[in-house]
């Protein structure tokens, strides 16, 4: 009997934390009801401490919940913030709270060597932009396999479209490129990630996902 009362207290114990994350994955988002704690939940949930810095991740959340017009539960986080060098491109499923890719990518040669520190969003300027994109349709170029983006941060990345910065994936963008050269190749201002993945990621995000640019 002791047994079934303290089974009930702890189901019912729990299903607020459940009806809150519910709820933080509608569409009536607002800045009220995404508290640090749920905040900290997915975070946790994700695994994703030690590998990206709780705050990057805390903006790209409030991006994604921000960002009209989404389609998927999906949030690509892009922290420029670190080396090319080490894996700052990271897919993450807000549905079942899991890191689903972490893998390396591109900066433009413009903004800087092995670490990114200058950014634009000018056309021809052959760097790279931050803030929040939505991921549009695929098409074949001169990159191969490439993943249209559409900049929602104002005057920090909305001339993505006519900048041409897209998803694709580069020859230059691979850990035996990174072991030949000391650091990962550059772009004209694309986020170009591995050949082997972009393909998948590619699929995986496109058609209405966020992507926070964070530096």
């Amino acid at each position: 009997m002791k047994k079934a009362i303290y089974l009930l207290i702890l189901v019912f114990c729990y299903l607020p934390l459940q009806v809150s994350a519910s709820n933080i994955h509608s569409n009536s988002y607002n800045d009220n009801n995404n508290p640090d704690v749920i905040v900290k939940h997915v975070y946790e949930q994700a695994n994703l401490k030690g590998i990206l810095d709780y705050q990057v991740f805390k903006d790209g959340y409030n991006a994604y919940y921000k960002t009209k017009g989404r389609r998927k539960q999906l949030l690509t986080i892009i922290d420029y913030s670190k080396p090319s060098t080490e894996k700052r491109f990271f897919v993450i499923d807000l549905k079942a709270n899991k890191l689903v890719y972490n893998t390396y990518v591109s900066h433009g040669v413009n903004s800087g060597g092995r670490t990114a520190s200058r950014f634009s969003n000018t056309v021809n300027s052959r760097k790279t932009s931050l803030g929040t994109f939505l991921t549009d349709t695929t098409y074949y170029g001169g990159n191969g396999y490439s993943l249209k983006l559409d900049g929602l941060t104002r005057g920090v990345n909305d001339n993505a479209r006519r900048r041409y910065i897209v998803i694709h994936g580069a020859d230059y963008a691979t850990e035996s490129f990174i072991n030949r050269h000391g650091y990962l190749g550059r772009s004209w201002g694309c986020p170009a990630l591995p050949k082997g993945l972009s393909r998948q990621i590619i699929d995986m995000i496109k058609g209405g996902s966020v992507i926070y640019a964070h530096a």
